[in-house]
């Protein structure tokens, strides 16, 4: 198994690999933690003519808070998110999502932007995202924008960057101090991707819930996430048969395929049951259900 051939290039500068894409374009793609693009690449199942390496590139490994909001740069390995104290202590969705995520030894290399960016709907990252209500910021050569998760994820390994546009970052909200989160996921084998994974997080207020999120991977095309499901869980007193009926609702809300690994029925029941888990492993966790 071998690439296709290929141009390689080491830009030392964010601009200069800004400049190539823009001269490159859909022919190019950037290399960052590459444990996603070189299979892809290895099969033939990725073609690109020029890839762009920005591992040589300083300060885009960075892991902070600002003002309530998190900010994890595009080199930011997996793994130095994964024991990282801000992140475990001020968003723990992310922390258990990654514990999911690939093999320790894909976790050295694989970065967190590179998984978004590359949009798998079966990933646990972009779900995760999804749920945390996070955004990615994109450049291209002259400017960058800030797209939400919402709107990033829009297929199959599609998104809404544009083939001269490279992630810069992830920036995700703090959770909130009284929530509580959960992420679980069922697989055939550890490290290999879940037929089903489920991202849920609850907010308290007094003795009920001020918000509620609920995010899928490997249900449809792309994370899903749907607010009418979500908003059957506002401003109600947490109970079993609440959530029993809101992952109810999630099964009959989604619209799975069947493939070699699960049918659509077995990844329908599959999505009611790790729902049902989620929520009430999210408010057990949570400071006032305690």
């Amino acid at each position: 198994m071998k690439p296709a051939p290929f141009e390689y290039h080491r830009p030392r500068e964010i601009s200069e690999a800004l400049t190539l894409l823009r001269e490159i374009g859909d022919d190019g793609k950037i290399l960052a933690g590459g444990q996603s693009l070189m299979p892809l690449m290895n099969f033939r199942l990725a073609q690109p003519a020029h890839l762009i390496d920005i591992n040589f590139i300083d300060g885009l490994d960075y892991i902070r808070s600002e003002n309530g909001t998190l900010r994890i740069g595009c080199l930011a390995r997996q793994s130095q998110v994964l024991v990282n104290p801000l992140i475990h202590q001020r968003c723990p969705l992310l922390t258990a999502a990654l514990t999911h995520v690939g093999h320790e030894q894909t976790r050295n290399r694989g970065t967190v932007c590179g998984s978004l960016a590359h949009a798998d709907p079966a990933a646990e990252l972009p779900a995760a995202l999804l749920a945390l209500d996070g955004s990615l910021t994109v450049a291209r050569a002259g400017g960058k924008r800030e797209i939400a998760a919402r709107e990033f994820f829009q297929s199959y390994l599609s998104t809404a960057m544009g083939g001269d546009e490279m992630v810069l970052q992830a920036s995700i909200p703090e959770q909130p101090a009284k929530s509580g989160s959960s992420f679980i996921e069922f697989a055939r084998r550890f490290g290999d991707f879940a037929v089903v994974g489920v991202a849920a997080l609850l907010a308290l207020e007094n003795d009920r819930i001020a918000d509620a999120r609920i995010a899928l991977s490997g249900v449809v095309d792309k994370p899903w996430r749907e607010r009418a499901v979500e908003e059957k869980l506002i401003d109600q007193k947490a109970a079993p048969e609440l959530f029993i009926s809101v992952a109810h609702d999630v099964a009959e809300a989604i619209d799975p395929g069947s493939d070699i690994h699960a049918s659509a029925a077995y990844r329908r029941s599959l999505a009611e049951v790790l729902t049902r888990r989620a929520l009430n492993e999210a408010w057990n966790k949570a400071p006032e259900a305690s």
